[in-house]
């Protein structure tokens, strides 16, 4: 996952207690202006060095998945972060042309290049502190995005949906090795399960969405709405799973209403309609119906959304033959 292996960014106090602590060790081992020359030179590219690696090591954002630029922009506001990794990269230019600023004032006299190595330290930290709430603003940003699970956006993606109770949890985990893949999204206390299984040597993504699509747009939030917005990008075919029973506390009409919603919201993906609880009512129309509690019907289920989402693997010698 592309925000997982990010570095840990340091705040501006552990910044400039690095910076200037190292450089404390290599004035040691020095004398007279040579002292306060490594002390400058040390100070200023340990902190261009650190700044610099913080904004390069982000990934470009114009190149990102929609998937993921979507998903990111709910949680950390894309806009606001590229601000302060700009900020944080014009930070890393400042410092190092005041370390060779500094430098380049050095006299030769001792006492003289020790004042001049104050002040130049004392330039240095006034830049890092200018940029202290863009150090944690990124910081922040990598801890929120790094708690999302791994979800590849160019495997074939069948994502569940429906009200609560009605059975979707209970299909992925039989059709999926998901019990062991529940992580959190930083905008749902509920988690999301990301499944896979394989067909006819095809690896399947399976997402599970609780907290997201199992309720009416007008009672998520607008980081809700943006997440769902990022599905969008990922969804090859959605599996609407109902509970005509009733048995789940919900209203069938209401069910048939958030399925024709998302249905909208995802125009260009096959929306199936899936019966759970076939064992106690078939009394809707849908696509397909099955019982999970009762092993009938989940491998045909599974079938049918495979084929809604018509996967064809590129093999390597289509290219060859056009």
């Amino acid at each position: 996952m592309i925000f997982e292996n990010l570095p840990t960014t340091p705040t501006s106090e552990e910044l400039i207690d690095k910076a200037f602590s190292r450089s404390a060790r290599a004035g040691r081992a020095k004398s007279g202006a040579e002292a306060q020359q490594s002390m400058l030179q040390t100070a200023s590219n340990i902190l261009s060095d650190n700044m610099q690696n913080v904004a390069a090591e982000w990934p470009d954002f114009d190149e990102v998945h929609p998937f993921y630029y979507e998903l990111a922009d709910a949680i950390v506001d894309v806009d606001e972060l590229r601000q302060s990794l700009s900020e944080i990269q014009w930070a890393s230019r400042k410092t190092h042309s005041i370390g060779r600023e500094y430098q380049g004032k050095l006299t030769g006299d001792a006492d003289a290049d020790r004042k001049i190595r104050k002040q130049g330290f004392a330039r240095l930290a006034d830049i890092v502190e200018e940029v202290s709430d863009d150090l944690n603003r990124v910081g922040q940003a990598h801890q929120d995005l790094r708690r999302l699970p791994e979800i590849d956006p160019d495997e074939p993606t069948i994502v569940v949906a429906g009200y609560p109770n009605v059975g979707k949890s209970s299909f992925v985990n039989e059709v999926t090795n998901a019990r062991n893949e529940i992580a959190e999204y930083p905008f749902t206390t509920k988690g999301v399960r990301v499944g896979h299984f394989d067909h006819q040597r095809i690896r399947y993504q399976i997402v599970d969405t609780p907290g997201l699509l199992d309720r009416p747009e007008d009672e998520r939030n607008d980081i809700e709405n943006q997440a769902v917005s990022a599905l969008t990008h990922l969804a090859d075919a959605i599996l609407f799973v109902v509970d005509a029973s009733g048995y789940c506390g919900y209203p069938l009409e209401d069910q048939l209403e958030l399925r024709d919603a998302l249905a909208e919201r995802f125009a260009d993906v096959p929306v199936l309609t899936v019966c759970n609880k076939s064992d106690l009512s078939t009394d809707v129309e849908a696509d397909a119906y099955m019982s999970v509690e009762n092993d009938e019907n989940v491998d045909e289920v599974l079938d049918t959304a495979v084929e809604a989402v018509g996967y064809e693997p590129e093999l390597p010698f289509d290219d060859e033959q056009n």
